[in-house]
């Protein structure tokens, strides 16, 4: 074989692997934009980048949609709305005619229309959800804004107020809104900061309270503690927002929402991350939203569990991250698996996912994989654009925004318009669906009353709501009367969401006298909820039944299972069982998380080195993560007030002090703080001081979300340095303070990664010899911009997978079979084995895995010390430190 053929072969097959060129049948191409070289692809598909809108001072672009022209509308998170003429694919040029909307009686100090989180042209017009408060510059405030070209001269002059949105919104606020499958509504999703207003009907009825009995905890950090049921919602409304039906809620902050082919909607729900740790935490999630689901979102710790049956599980637990947009591939020109896909985006990142979704009974079967990915790439909205491509943003947070174009330019055909086949078990839903409309209906009962006991949740949900759609003295006496156990359990959740105090004795009295034992694992989680539902609902009225409840429930905890075990200790704490508090500390001792316990798609490990901003911090907690059914008992202690012994207090206070040693999200700490204080109020006055000692009170801030930290910690006020401002502060350093200067390099995270004479981590490089090499300005370049130069011995890498996805992290040994990463710099030691068969490329990553800006916490002389510090190489008796007014060789 000619020995430049050959070259020539490795190299169109390594531009194919790296998504450099669509396919091998291309002769030429042309040189590849930077921002699209980190971008991963799927084979066959080609990424664009179109514009810059940073580099001409138009602000960070979070929100698309195209006009019946053809032309893309964006907006500026925190400015005005611009319009895009866009070259076609394969054009000489691709830079788009781009100009800035002037809407209404617009001025250069006054904007017409702006400060938008969603957009969308329909009825020939612009829908514009602002979220903002009004003030001079932009007089609008958060709500929906309908604006308008009547006369036809391409300007929209008009502008009209569809309604008003209160609350606490900002970006959990109202957000993007789609249009119906029929063409005559539009859908609108908002956060859990935003109020639900005043509907004209309620799909999901206006019955949602907290419904937990949990130990309430706040955020110890105070987000969304005055944000109360049902969260964030959905509703639709007329073009003209006359009148508006909600549709579902119980969402944290779902940003967008999507309808697929066969008129069924979508969602992808965010975590919050602050949580991560804690039992209640809930992953990102893509959710089914058929028509009056609940999501369970609660403030705090107050989240109900994906297993309770008044509310639905997600489709698919996607992992850590910040939800954006959403939209299907209905309209694109894409091979049929990625047309019939759902595309979701996080933000955090940088990943899209395309998720293909079967229909499974009544719902959906939920199969994910990465469809682009890179970092950093903040994505905030998408569309499928006229000519079948891809059009998505990246921005958001005054952050660099892009705009890029994907198409596929690949061999296989692009799919059909076929619709999928639905199951008999959807239809019915679907049924039970129709009296979720429109009040109450002739035969509803009748109908919906079976399928309380059906085996798909779907249905059965479906059912309860159609029921409960009906007048309460209906179908009270059915529950009281009804034999089968599943239904009577399900008609008790109802009857306890709608009944008055006069049901609590016979509600408690029916669900008592079910065989226990005789119930699937789901029939006995549904009746400790019901029980649960009737405590909280009747609180007073109920309290003559705790012995009943007491004796049903006892004899089976613990159980053996976590989920009811959780359950079971929670019901007999609130309801004073003599032996609950003994029984829970012994499950506090020995209680195991599955190992299927909140299972996701992406694992927490392999999105540390994607964004060290936020992976940094997931490592932190990684290495020490918190059991969590042994916390979620703990809390559960924190609020019982009977059946406590010295013992048991040594052996709570002891676990709590212990529990200070591991690392969960921001609110970790300040929650098991809270639950310490809360049992502290459980012991005699005489008893406090020694158990808040015991309990670990010294270790804590005076807020109690904190550990107090050994070392000396910055006491800024710190900035966002630059090299130029901090530059001149480290040409001459002389008589700096070794001991402030090695307690920074401790305070900003160094040590966790480089060793110092011999201390510290070993992910990034010794910097014993650092100022033997480099000048001090070459340092400070290299913290302030750690991606600037990034040695290969130290740079992470994306291991691409045979089956779109990828692994990253930095590859500290590989042979003939296997590569092996390190992916967590706080637990170098723990070792991903990747077989070499699976992987279909290597790319080097070019962000570093060094966190930006960690010298921002410190005053000026602060970071002359820690300058100094690099500098010396750790030697206290360098000339920086010649001349200090306070000097310490000690280690």
């Amino acid at each position: 074989m000619n020995h430049k053929n050959h070259l020539a072969r490795i190299l169109i097959l390594s531009l194919v692997i790296f998504g450099v060129v669509s396919c091998a049948k291309k002769e030429e191409q042309k040189p590849l934009h930077p921002k699209v070289e980190k971008l991963k692809l799927p084979p066959g598909f080609v990424a664009e980048h179109i514009y810059s809108p940073g580099e001409n001072d138009q602000g960070s672009w979070v929100a698309m949609t195209f006009d019946n022209k053809g032309r893309m509308i964006t907006a500026d998170q925190y400015g005005a709305l611009y319009r895009l003429d866009i070259p076609a694919i394969g054009s000489d040029s691709l830079a788009p005619k781009v100009e800035k909307l002037v809407v209404g009686n617009e001025t250069d100090q006054k904007l017409g229309m702006g400060y938008a989180q969603g957009l969308l042209y329909a009825f020939n017009s612009v829908y514009v959800m602002v979220n903002h408060r009004g003030n001079d510059e932009f007089e609008r405030t958060t709500g929906m804004y309908r604006i308008q070209d009547l006369d036809g001269d391409d300007r929209y002059e008009t502008v009209t107020l569809i309604k008003l949105l209160e609350g606490d919104p900002g970006e959990h606020g109202p957000h993007s809104m789609i249009l119906s499958p029929d063409g005559q509504s539009i859908y609108i999703s908002a956060g859990n900061h935003v109020d639900v207003p005043e509907m004209d009907a309620y799909r999901l009825p206006r019955v949602w309270d907290r419904d937990n009995l949990f130990p309430e905890i706040k955020d110890p950090r105070g987000h969304a503690n005055s944000r109360m049921a049902p969260g964030g919602w959905i509703a639709k409304t007329d073009p003209e927002g006359k009148t508006w039906e909600l549709i579902a809620a119980g969402f944290r902050n779902e940003f967008d929402i999507a309808f697929n082919e066969n008129g069924d909607l979508f969602t992808y729900d965010s975590d919050m991350e602050w949580d991560f740790g804690m039992p209640w935490y809930r992953p990102t999630r893509i959710c089914y939203v058929p028509s009056g689901a609940e999501f369970g979102w609660r403030t705090g710790n107050q989240k109900w569990s994906p297993n309770y049956p008044d509310n639905l599980p997600a489709a698919l637990n996607i992992g850590q991250g910040s939800p954006t947009n959403v939209m299907f591939g209905t309209n694109s020109k894409f091979p049929e698996k990625y047309k019939k896909a759902l595309y979701t985006f996080d933000w955090s990142f940088g990943i899209i996912y395309a998720t293909t979704l079967t229909p499974e009974g009544a719902a959906y079967a939920a199969s994910a994989e990465e469809f682009i990915s890179g970092s950093p790439l903040p994505l905030t909205d998408g569309e499928f654009g006229p000519d079948g491509s891809m059009y998505f943003l990246t921005g958001g947070r005054r952050l660099e925004s892009d705009l890029y174009r994907v198409y596929y330019d690949g061999d296989d055909a692009a799919g059909t318009d076929t619709k999928q086949t639905l199951t008999e078990e959807h239809m019915l839903r679907r049924k039970m669906e129709e009296f979720h409309i429109g009040g109450p209906k002739a035969g509803a009962i009748e109908a919906a009353w079976p399928n309380l006991g059906h085996s798909d949740r779907f249905v059965q949900y479906a059912a309860r709501i159609a029921v409960e759609h009906q007048p309460v003295s209906e179908w009270q006496s059915k529950v009281l009367a009804e034999e089968n156990p599943d239904i009577a359990i399900q008609g008790a959740i109802a009857l306890a969401r709608h009944g008055n105090a006069s049901v609590a004795t016979p509600l408690l009295d029916k669900l008592t006298s079910i065989d226990y034992d005789a119930l699937s694992e789901t029939g006995k989680q549904n009746i400790l909820r019901a029980i649960e539902l009737t405590l909280f609902r009747f609180e007073n009225s109920s309290k003559a039944s705790y012995p009943k409840v007491i004796s049903y429930l006892d004899p089976h905890f613990p159980s053996g299972n976590n989920n009811l075990d959780r359950e079971l200790a929670k019901l007999l704490s609130y309801t004073g069982a003599p032996d609950a508090v003994s029984k829970i500390i012994a499950q506090l001792e020995t209680a195991k998380d599955d190992d299927s316990y909140q299972k996701t798609f992406t694992s927490s490990s392999d999105l540390i080195m994607r964004n060290p901003q936020y992976g940094m911090d997931i490592a932190n907690m990684l290495a020490n993560v918190p059991p969590a059914q042994q916390t979620y008992l703990a809390v559960v202690l924190g609020g019982a007030e009977k059946g406590w012994t010295p013992e048991l207090h040594d052996q709570y206070f002891t676990w709590i002090r212990n529990a200070f040693n591991y690392k969960g999200g921001r609110s970790y700490v300040g929650f098991i703080d809270r639950a310490r204080k809360m049992a502290l109020t459980h012991v005699s006055s005489s008893e406090t001081a020694k158990y808040d000692e015991m309990s670990g009170a010294a270790l804590l801030t005076g807020n109690g979300n904190d550990i107090v930290e050994s070392s000396i910690q910055p006491e800024g006020p710190g900035r966002r340095w630059t090299v130029e401002e901090a530059a001149p502060l480290v040409e001459n350093l002389s008589g700096r303070d070794f001991v402030r200067g090695k307690a920074m390099f401790q305070a900003t995270l160094c040590q966790s990664c480089h060793t110092m004479q011999g201390e510290g981590g070993i992910i990034g490089p010794d910097l014993t010899q650092l100022g033997t090499r480099f000048s001090p300005k070459d340092i400070l370049e290299a913290t302030i911009d750690p991606s600037a130069v990034i040695s290969d011995q130290y740079a992470a890498t994306a291991l691409i997978l045979n089956d779109g996805n990828s692994v990253v992290g930095r590859v500290t040994n590989e042979d003939d079979t296997n590569y092996y990463v390190s992916q967590n710099p706080f637990a170098p030691e723990t070792i991903r084995t990747v077989p070499k068969s699976s992987v279909s490329s290597v790319k080097v990553s070019d962000v570093s895995i060094m966190l930006p800006g960690m010298i921002n916490r410190l005053n000026e002389e602060e970071l002359k010390d820690l300058m100094a510090y690099l500098i010396s190489g750790g030697n206290p008796d360098n000339e920086v430190f010649k001349g200090a007014a306070s000097q310490s060789k000690s280690e």
